[in-house]
């Protein structure tokens, strides 16, 4: 049986945000070796999970070499890096000679020396196993560079965000792997980079106007030689070169092809650019919107996004509903020392705590209230149905429930977690549909794990390193020109 190597190294890196992304922080998510990774994401959502599934079905033997993955946040350290590189390479060493490889990068990686950090490990890895096929996986939010295409023999994105499609993905890059080993595709790729950055509040793939981009992506792939082609929204908030938007196709041996229908796709997002301008409201519009109609509404905090690196400490919603005050609202903060002032009191206690704003005044100022200490809880849960990320296990690390006189209530964490599962409310025994209003931190990831629950969602242009109107971030690597930063005539397409 054909030996096909697994590897796996994400990270979304904000370089907005000034804390850095240690190899801690990978060890608290996952940085896994080995058969240990088929132990802990063969049965997952995951690509990798659809890797071992694909792998199995055409009778390939899956290797495991290394596995990853650490929450967005800022620029992974030179030393993180270096130690990420030096296991990979000891682990392919120690794998043995491979007939194939499927790799998982995230796409959006900046490391403090290698700013393509993706292109840089997937140009190692194609220079250590020499002209064997290798089959990449992508997250649509790639900032694609050029090494990264040149290092792989085709590139597969997920087509669905919220991401609930990875474990599908996964079993299309093996079993396009199964069919080059067997000679019935010789896959050849091309990219096409429009000038068009697409703003994050543009990005959900089922509704106006992403569907109608990948309606265009969907027609090209009933075309002869076309193996699959894939929309790269991008990743607005990593300052690189490549960052905005870029579109891969891969034909069956021909690069013309390739070549012939990326263009076509890229100058059809060109032509319809205006369409992915931020279109969101701000806060004070965005309380008003939620104090009518059908309840509860999510209220999505796009400036704290802690999926794109947010801190996950913002306060501005939860003052303004304060304020505000027309229902029962909800809101999750990572404040670990409110957390722990909240412990040391005691469930049942009354103090004056400050929560949030401990990263900067960017996302608000402390909010500054007399609660009660009504919960504390481990932090830990279980995510089992399919959401963004296809993640299943989660950990907050200790969290605590307070509520204000006014029915604010505050779920604080320790841990920096992204709202991709409603069970970060349930498990804390919190009913969402207690309340009028939930403020979820992001734009629309949370769109799976709240919409059986939320009637309505309101995208609130909030202030922070995750901003969804790039112009309010100070890019100096970007490409130029790039819309929505400069005007764009017809010659610049």
């Amino acid at each position: 049986m054909k030996r096909i190597g697994i590897i796996a190294i994400q990270h979304e890196s904000n370089t907005f945000l000034p804390r850095s992304t240690t190899i801690d922080d990978f060890r608290a998510d996952a940085f896994l070796k080995g058969e240990v990774i088929r132990d802990a994401y063969s049965d997952s959502r995951h690509e990798v999970g659809g890797f071992f599934h694909g792998l199995d079905e055409a009778n390939l033997t899956a290797v495991p070499i290394l596995l990853a993955l650490a929450t967005p946040s800022g620029v992974i350290t030179h030393e993180a890096f270096d130690l990420l590189i030096e296991t990979m390479c000891d682990e392919l060493n120690e794998a043995g000679p491979l007939d194939g490889l499927l790799v998982a990068p995230h796409g959006a990686a900046v490391s403090e020396k290698h700013r393509d950090a993706d292109g840089y490990w997937l140009k190692l890895v194609r220079e250590r196993v020499g002209d064997v096929p290798i089959v990449c996986t992508l997250d649509p939010h790639a900032n694609v560079s050029d090494r990264m295409i040149q290092a792989c023999d085709a590139t597969i994105a997920y087509r669905t965000n919220p991401h609930v499609d990875q474990y599908e993905t996964g079993i299309r890059a093996a079993d396009l792997l199964a069919r080059t080993l067997c000679g019935e595709f010789q896959p050849v790729q091309a990219i096409a980079r429009p000038p068009v950055a697409i703003s994050m509040d543009r990005q959900e793939t089922a509704a106006q106007p992403c569907l109608a981009l990948y309606e265009q992506a969907d027609d090209l792939l009933q075309l002869p030689n076309v193996i699959s082609d894939s929309v790269m929204l991008g990743f607005p908030y990593a300052d690189v070169h490549e960052m905005g938007s870029s579109l891969v196709v891969v034909s069956n041996g021909d690069k013309a092809v390739a070549s012939r229908h990326a263009n076509s796709l890229a100058n059809w997002l060109s032509h319809h650019r205006q369409d992915y301008a931020c279109q969101s409201i701000g806060t004070e519009q965005a309380i008003q919107q939620a104090s009518r109609g059908p309840t509860p509404v999510c209220l999505l905090d796009m400036g704290d996004n802690v999926g794109g690196g947010g801190p996950g400490d913002g306060t501005i919603l939860v003052h303004a509903l304060e304020s505000a005050h027309y229902g029962k609202s909800l809101v999750c903060i990572c404040d670990p020392q409110a957390v722990t002032k909240a412990n040391d009191s005691g469930v049942g206690a009354i103090l004056l705590l400050s929560m949030g704003a401990k990263t900067d005044q960017l996302h608000g100022r402390p909010f500054v209230k007399k609660v009660r200490v009504v919960g504390m809880h481990q932090g830990r849960f279980t995510e089992s149905d399919v959401r963004h990320g296809g993640r299943t296990g989660y950990d907050m690390g200790p969290t605590a429930v307070v509520t204000t006189d006014l029915g604010t209530t505050v779920i604080l964490t320790t841990h920096r977690v992204p709202p991709f599962s409603l069970k970060q409310i349930t498990s804390c025994d919190i009913d969402p549909l207690d309340f009028h209003t939930i403020v979820a931190k992001g734009v629309n990831a949370p769109l799976a794990a709240y919409r059986d629950t939320c009637p309505r969602f309101i995208r609130v242009n909030t202030p922070g390193i995750t901003s969804a109107d790039m112009l309010q971030l100070e890019f100096v690597h970007r490409r130029r020109p790039l819309f929505p930063f400069e005007d764009l005539s017809s010659a610049d397409f």
